[in-house]
């Protein structure tokens, strides 16, 4: 089982690079985002590395975090996402905009991968809400805060401020975000007004 590779950029596909390493060539898969993030030929790279084993292949995908690994490994446990599917989604979207999808319950943001149709989009935000958070790279309460939102059992200040700052032009995620660090200030029990200004002081930064 290989888990990482260290080596040199030998070419760089589509779809796959090639990592030498100490003269043996390996071929790893890998999303968009990943490959724009390696150099050219000849330069250092590292990936994490999940190994496919089947009767007739082996296969490598390459990462570039153990995250964005976890990632693709929690998309297959999906039905219907297989590996080139998972791959398009971490190819189309970050693993933090990911986990703000799911916790927001937006399949239409999930759906915008390409190969992923309405059905799967939703079996992903269903199916990995409750998986999500520990990959999200954000704070706890962040997450907890955005899956609140995405059931439609968040506190009525909270839901205010975040439809407020989203009537004003941001997104639903950079609403959400404000309005949780606006509550980090404010606490729980302040209200809409409270909220939605020191929201906007935090987009203003």
């Amino acid at each position: 089982m290989i888990g990482k590779l260290k080596g040199t950029i030998d070419e760089i596909g589509e779809d796959h690079v090639l990592i030498d390493v100490h003269g043996v060539c390996y071929v790893a898969f890998c999303s968009a985002r990943t490959l724009a993030g390696l150099g050219s030929a000849g330069e250092a790279a590292v990936l994490h590395i999940e190994t496919f084993v089947r009767e007739d292949q082996l296969k490598l995908f390459g990462f570039a975090s153990a995250v964005e690994r976890e990632w693709f490994r929690l998309l297959q446990s999906v039905q219907g996402v297989g590996a080139k599917v998972a791959l398009a989604v971490l190819s189309t979207h970050s693993a933090s905009d990911l986990a703000n999808a799911i916790a927001l319950q937006d399949k239409a943001m999930v759906a915008r991968a390409p190969g992923i149709g309405p059905k799967v989009a939703q079996r992903i935000v269903t199916e990995l809400k409750n998986r999500a958070p520990a990959l999200a790279g954000e704070g706890g309460n962040v997450i907890g805060l955005k899956q609140e939102l995405g059931e439609g059992v968040a506190a009525g200040p909270v839901t205010d401020a975040v439809s407020a700052l989203s009537n004003l032009g941001y997104s639903r995620d950079q609403a959400a975000n404000a309005v949780a660090a606006a509550m980090k200030s404010a606490g729980e029990s302040a209200d809409s007004a409270a909220l939605i200004r020191l929201g906007l002081k935090e987009l203003s930064q």
